[in-house]
C-alpha cells in the first residue's frame, strides 16, 4: 500500500498475483529463503522483466560473491546511496546488512551526515568513505586517494568498489527516477 506521506511512485511495482514467469524471477531476486514479500525496487524492475534479468546477475555477485569484506562493502554501499540521496536503498541495507558486518549504528547514521574525517570512522573506513565521496562529487578518484586505497586493496578489489559504487549508483537513479516507496521495516536517513 502506498505511503501518503511519500510521492506517488512514477512507476507502479508489480502487484500480485505474478504471472509464473514473474514470480520465478522475484524469487530469484529475494535471499535464497528468505519467505519475505519482494522488495518494491525488484517489482519495479520486474516491469522490464528482460532488463531485470540481465541485471540481477551483477546485484547478486556484488552482494554474494565479491572479495571486499562485507563490511568494506557495505560502508561503499550505504555512502554511495546517502550521497545519490537514495534513502530506500541506504534504509534497506542499514536494515539489513549493517549491524550484521558490524557497522554500529552511529557508523551506519555517518554514511548519510558525516565525511570521511569523522572520529566514528576508523583509518580503514576513511578511505572508502573518501572514495564514495570523490566518485560521487566528480565520477573520478584522485592519485593520493588512489595511492591509498592501492596499499590496501588488490587490483581485483580495487575493481570491485569501482563497481559496487557504481551499481549503487544506478540502483540509486532508478529509485530516485521512478520514485520508488519506502519499505515500511527500512531504516529513515536520520535528522540532520
Amino acid at each position: 500500500m502506498p505511503d501518503a506521506t511519500q510521492p506517488a511512485p512514477r512507476i507502479a511495482p508489480l502487484q500480485p498475483p505474478y504471472s509464473p514467469d514473474v514470480e520465478e524471477s522475484l524469487r530469484r531476486w529475494m535471499p535464497p529463503g528468505s519467505g519475505a514479500d519482494p522488495l518494491l525496487l525488484f517489482r519495479t524492475l520486474n516491469v522490464h522483466g528482460e532488463l531485470a534479468s540481465r541485471m540481477r546477475p551483477l546485484g547478486a555477485g556484488i552482494l554474494g560473491h565479491g572479495t571486499l569484506a562485507p563490511r568494506e562493502r557495505e560502508l561503499m554501499i550505504l555512502r554511495t546511496c546517502a550521497r545519490a540521496g537514495a534513502e530506500y536503498e541506504w534504509g534497506v541495507h542499514a536494515v539489513a546488512f549493517g549491524a550484521a558486518v558490524g557497522l554500529s549504528e552511529e557508523q551506519i547514521r555517518a554514511t548519510v551526515s558525516g565525511s570521511s574525517a569523522d572520529a566514528v570512522f576508523g583509518e580503514g573506513d576513511r578511505p572508502l568513505i573518501a572514495l564514495a565521496d570523490e566518485l560521487h562529487d566528480g565520477a573520478g578518484v584522485s592519485d593520493a586517494l588512489w595511492a591509498v586505497l592501492a596499499q590496501r586493496f588488490s587490483p581485483e578489489q580495487l575493481v570491485e568498489l569501482l563497481v559496487t559504487a557504481g551499481w549503487y549508483r544506478l540502483i540509486s537513479y532508478v529509485i530516485n527516477g521512478a520514485r520508488v516507496q519506502l519499505e515500511p521495516w527500512a531504516a529513515r536517513f536520520p535528522a540532520r
